[in-house]
């Protein structure tokens, strides 16, 4: 280990990496394929991130370079060998509707947190990173091995930027390397992640109709908000809020709550659930899937009838898939795990509920399709083409140890491995792990409203990745 105080070199340029986070905070990265072109891959957001990034990198003396807008990267450092870095500059999207406090892009400091999306996901962490290895050459660190940090615009959607990035970067994949997008003390394994796609027929023509059944906003999200419109004989307002004041009074512990409205004999129910990582399905409450049991007591038809019967009675609260006969459990990996990320239904029209699955080795894409498709009123089970399969970094590998050792330095604390149903940027290279920015103990917003990072945690964070980059490099 290295003699260099790097906390204390984090505490000189804190203002500055806080100027710099700000700036990239301020900017919605949100995909939006509304505005994708040529020019604009993934929407202007995530191009204007990903511009931003660099000039900064151009600003501290790198010569960097930006693949078609897709991905950039900067390098420093000479060697045979290189260490790759990959953060990331686009967000999951986020909707004052669903509950935020402040402006998720003009970032505040509260209580020693920076709220804003991005701030913990993955725009703080990326930030911390580079100041780490910014102190590193401003110091002039003699280094062996040269380091090559990389930005992608598409990690929350499909990864479509790391696939471009690749094909046509023209360089040679780095030997090794580590993601700051995740939790100390490391990850060095990640479950497989796809989404599977339930269909149904729109078709319903019962007393009750189900005229569209709204909610999601990214496969990897638990919804946190969901809305049906129904319409039918015999349904009244007065009686259809007290029942959903009942409804929500059984399940006081999940703290729903809704709003309903009549407009020309139709029914509009929102309800309000908890956001959650779609990895850790079992941290949020799902709304769409406790509106959908909410539903059932109406008497619905066809493919309404088994969207919801599916939706209420089969995916509430089943997140490990036990309830769908997709349940799974490897020794090392651990259990699958089961998302309903998006739902989609319109009367007459085809009908989807998107189901993300962050599954271990063991188990296979084809086998929980093959189970899906024998539920009741499921007309076909589609795959997603983004499909990752379970990556796993030996806890004796050099690159595990040296990090652990690290953490154990900053914290006081063991290091040990952890295997993880998310998905970092760390998996793309075959001797790639995750590392940090959330400490143990710290609240985990990442994907909520009101995301935040706390200050201390950031910059312990900086410190940890200076002395981690100058031990896996020196």
């Amino acid at each position: 280990m290295t003699n260099i105080d790097f906390t204390a070199e984090v505490e000189k340029r804190k203002d500055d990496l806080l100027a710099d986070l700000f700036t990239l905070l301020k900017i919605n990265s949100e995909r939006n394929d509304d505005e994708a072109n040529k020019e604009n891959p993934f929407g202007f957001g995530p191009r204007k991130a990903l511009d931003k990034f660099l000039e900064l990198a151009e600003r501290d003396g790198y010569v960097t370079k930006n693949v078609d807008n897709y991905a950039g990267h900067f390098e420093y450092g000479d060697g045979d060998e290189v260490l790759g870095i990959f953060g990331h500059l686009d967000v999951v999207p986020a909707l004052a509707q669903e509950g935020w406090n402040t402006n998720p892009y003009e970032p505040v400091i509260k209580d020693g947190n920076v709220y804003a999306r991005g701030a913990s996901d993955d725009k703080g962490p990326t930030m911390a990173c580079y100041y780490g290895l910014k102190i590193l050459k401003e110091l002039n660190v003699p280094l062996s091995k040269k380091i090559r940090f990389i930005v992608g615009t598409d990690e929350e959607s499909g990864w479509g930027d790391m696939e471009y990035y690749f094909a046509h970067v023209g360089l040679p994949e780095p030997d090794f390397g580590f993601s700051p997008d995740a939790e100390f003390p490391i990850i060095n394994g990640e479950k497989g992640n796809i989404t599977e796609y339930l269909h149904f027929d729109g078709k319903n023509d019962g007393d009750v109709v189900l005229n569209s059944f709204k909610s999601g906003l990214r496969e990897n999200m638990v919804p946190e908000v969901a809305t049906a419109v129904i319409s039918g004989k015999g349904l009244k307002l007065s009686p259809l809020t007290e029942a959903l004041e009942d409804f929500v009074a059984s399940y006081k512990s999940k703290a729903l709550h809704f709003e309903v409205t009549e407009n020309n004999h139709k029914f509009t129910i929102v309800l309000h659930g908890k956001g959650a990582h779609g990895a850790m399905p079992e941290k949020g409450v799902n709304a769409a899937t406790y509106l959908a049991l909410f539903l059932t007591q109406f008497n619905f038809t066809a493919g309404a009838s088994a969207f919801l019967s599916i939706g209420g009675n089969v995916l509430l609260e089943d997140h490990e898939g036990e309830k769908l006969g997709i349940a799974y459990v490897d020794e090392l990996m651990g259990n699958t795990s089961m998302n309903a990320g998006i739902w989609n239904f319109e009367e007459g029209k085809d009908a989807t509920i998107a189901l993300n699955f962050r599954f271990p080795q063991g188990n296979t894409v084809e086998r929980m399709q093959e189970i899906l498709g024998k539920l009741t009123g499921v007309t076909e089970v589609t795959v997603s083409e983004h499909l990752h399969t379970p990556h796993y970094v030996p806890g004796e590998d050099p690159l595990v140890q040296t990090l652990l050792s690290v953490y154990e330095k900053y914290t006081g604390k063991k290091g040990y491995e952890t295997i993880i149903g998310g998905g970092t940027f760390g998996r793309l290279l075959k001797r790639g792990v995750a590392y940090g920015a959330m400490f143990e103990g710290e609240t985990d917003t990442m994907h909520q409203a009101n995301e935040f990072k706390p200050l201390d945690a950031l910059f312990k964070s900086a410190a940890i990745y200076a002395e981690a980059i100058y031990e896996l490099a020196k």
